[in-house]
């Protein structure tokens, strides 16, 4: 059942929105791969954001054959390229030392 805005799902819509098992979208959420909101009765909300995330987690695993430990390296180096690009559009100076130090973590990250 969708819940009451179009842009927010409940756990069994987003399950067959995305072609997966409600039990899947829990493991994901364990693993702190997504985070969905939660009503006042404890249920799973997700957002159109995270439905998106969540089709790029189901690529990586069905179609590229990545492990899950694989996939939240891979979605953390994301969200760092994500930070690194709101950084760059700044001009500021302590946004570019913050640029360098996320540089500095993504290299880490990738062991170089």
């Amino acid at each position: 059942m969708m819940h009451a805005r179009s842009d927010l799902y409940l756990i069994s819509m987003a399950a067959r929105e995305l072609g997966m098992h409600p039990q899947t979208l829990r493991k994901y959420e364990r693993l702190g791969l997504v985070r969905p909101t939660r009503t006042i009765g404890s249920m799973r909300v997700y957002s159109g954001e995270e439905l998106e995330r969540l089709r790029v987690i189901k690529h990586l695993v069905d179609e590229l054959g990545i492990n899950l430990a694989g996939v939240q390296r891979l979605l953390t180096i994301a969200d760092s390229v994500e930070r690194l690009r709101t950084l760059a559009r700044e001009e500021r100076q302590d946004r570019r030392r913050q640029l360098f130090q996320e540089l500095d973590r993504l290299s880490e990250m990738l062991g170089l």
